[in-house]
């Protein structure tokens, strides 16, 4: 490929979203769904421009991207974005004894900040049943603003998140109350109750998948950092299992953080 001097990084990088998964991460797996004694469970799921490469491994949903930057090189067709998250769901899901969750498709290819509820009773919890979307371009203007993103590492080779679970319903409730909680914050532009809702995701985490934060292969020690930012910042949490990186919920810069830039459908902001 020859890169001419005025080009994009899409070029280099491919012109399929990112996304950033915020708080009820993990609820969208049906293992952990059907154990909702509260259904449905929410999440949080952001689209993000791909402005610059996210390391691998790193809770970014990058293998889902990879798989559909094979599927359509030249960026996302023009087909009903439910059509498009089933066929990535099943492209990615072959053969796969442990599938990945739908909110990784969901994330890249619903554009703007997205709560998905999952409610195990509604196709056994691999598709939600309901994206409750939100594309207002001041919404997205200060989400971009407060959460701050620092890199820690990827997530380490021989390490599995699911060798303990603790599937306990008070906690499994909790987890998806945390991203209804995310969601209604984004919206009121709370930064306090949206360090919260990261907060509580991550003591879910650690209840439930404990190998999430601790794990014998992973040499950082997670807890540490995040207890630091969550001392000194509104909120923190991982971007996915094993690290990645830290978001920091916090209206001032962050030492050694960068920010996203959220992708909308709002033809206004083109």
């Amino acid at each position: 490929m020859i890169i001419e001097e005025n080009s994009q990084i899409t070029e280099v990088i491919g012109n399929i979203p990112y996304r950033l998964a915020l708080a009820g991460g993990w609820i969208d797996q049906p293992f952990i769904s059907k154990h909702n004694p509260s259904p449905p469970g929410s999440m949080v799921v952001v689209c993000v421009e791909p402005q610059f490469w996210f390391m691998e491994r790193a809770g970014i949903s990058t293998g889902t991207r990879n798989i559909a930057l094979k599927l359509w090189k030249d960026g996302l067709p023009e087909l009903n974005p439910d059509e498009l998250v089933r066929l990535l769901y099943i492209e990615e899901n072959k053969g796969k004894n442990e599938p990945s969750g739908s909110q990784d498709m969901i994330g890249l290819i619903y554009p703007g900040i997205n709560r998905i509820d999952y409610d195990f009773k509604h196709h056994e919890g691999i598709f939600p049943v309901h994206i409750e979307s939100n594309n207002d371009s001041q919404t997205a203007s200060w989400l971009e603003n407060v959460i701050n993103i620092l890199p820690v590492a990827p997530r380490p080779e021989g390490y599995n998140p699911l060798e303990t679970k603790n599937m306990e319903p008070e906690w499994i409730a909790r987890l998806g109350n945390s991203g209804k909680m995310c969601y209604e914050a984004i919206i009121e532009k709370d930064i306090n109750a949206l360090g919260q809702s990261m907060n509580e995701c991550m003591l879910c985490w650690e209840q439930i998948l404990p190998g999430t934060v601790r794990h014998n292969v992973i040499k950082t020690n997670l807890m540490s950092l995040l207890k630091y930012y969550q001392s000194q910042y509104p909120g923190a949490m991982y971007s996915g299992c094993g690290g990645g990186y830290l978001y920091v919920a916090s209206e001032t810069p962050i030492p050694g953080a960068f920010n996203i830039k959220v992708r909308t459908d709002n033809k206004n902001d083109k």
